[in-house]
């Protein structure tokens, strides 16, 4: 059994395609194939949109934090805590859940940054946490020193001999 394919005049269709200003004919993709793939890069986009926007939430709470610390302001620690804690778990969770995004390379820079703003964080944490400790310290020995009456250190202690 054979079966007769149809022949076209190609140069006439183009002929009359110019002449009537239609459009070319173009090659359509086989439906099934190429449509899921765009389906499918669709959803892996909106996986990394999502990804990114999470991890751009957390560095903006880090960052923040991180400048009312060199400023001086004013800061509610408490409040800075819980935001971090909330968007590092929602960071946490998606990127369980999205582990194959590890590789994307514009997720890969972005965590970098991220490393390096909680880095920086933790250092003027840590700074800000040794400043409160020394000052806390002078506070208690001038406490110390005010309610004492001298009757448990003895008197050469006192002059220094």
């Amino acid at each position: 059994m054979v079966i007769e394919q149809p022949v076209t005049d190609t140069e006439l269709m183009m002929t009359e395609a110019v002449a009537d200003d239609a459009l070319l004919p173009v090659l359509l993709p086989i439906v099934g194939t190429e449509a899921v793939v765009d389906g499918a890069d669709a959803a892996r986009l909106d996986e990394v949109r999502g990804l990114l926007a999470a991890i751009r939430r957390l560095e903006g709470i880090v960052e923040e934090e991180t400048v009312a610390l060199t400023t001086g302001q004013k800061i509610d620690f408490d409040d800075f805590s819980a935001r971090k804690s909330r968007s590092m778990l929602e960071f946490v969770r998606l990127m369980r859940a999205r582990m194959h995004l590890g590789g994307e390379v514009e997720v890969t820079e972005q965590i970098q940054r991220l490393r390096e703003k909680l880095e920086r964080n933790r250092s003027v944490l840590e700074m800000h946490y040794d400043a409160v400790r020394e000052v806390a310290g002078i506070i208690v020995k001038a406490i110390k020193e005010a309610e004492s009456d001298g009757t448990y250190t003895g008197r050469a202690a006192q002059d220094g001999k």
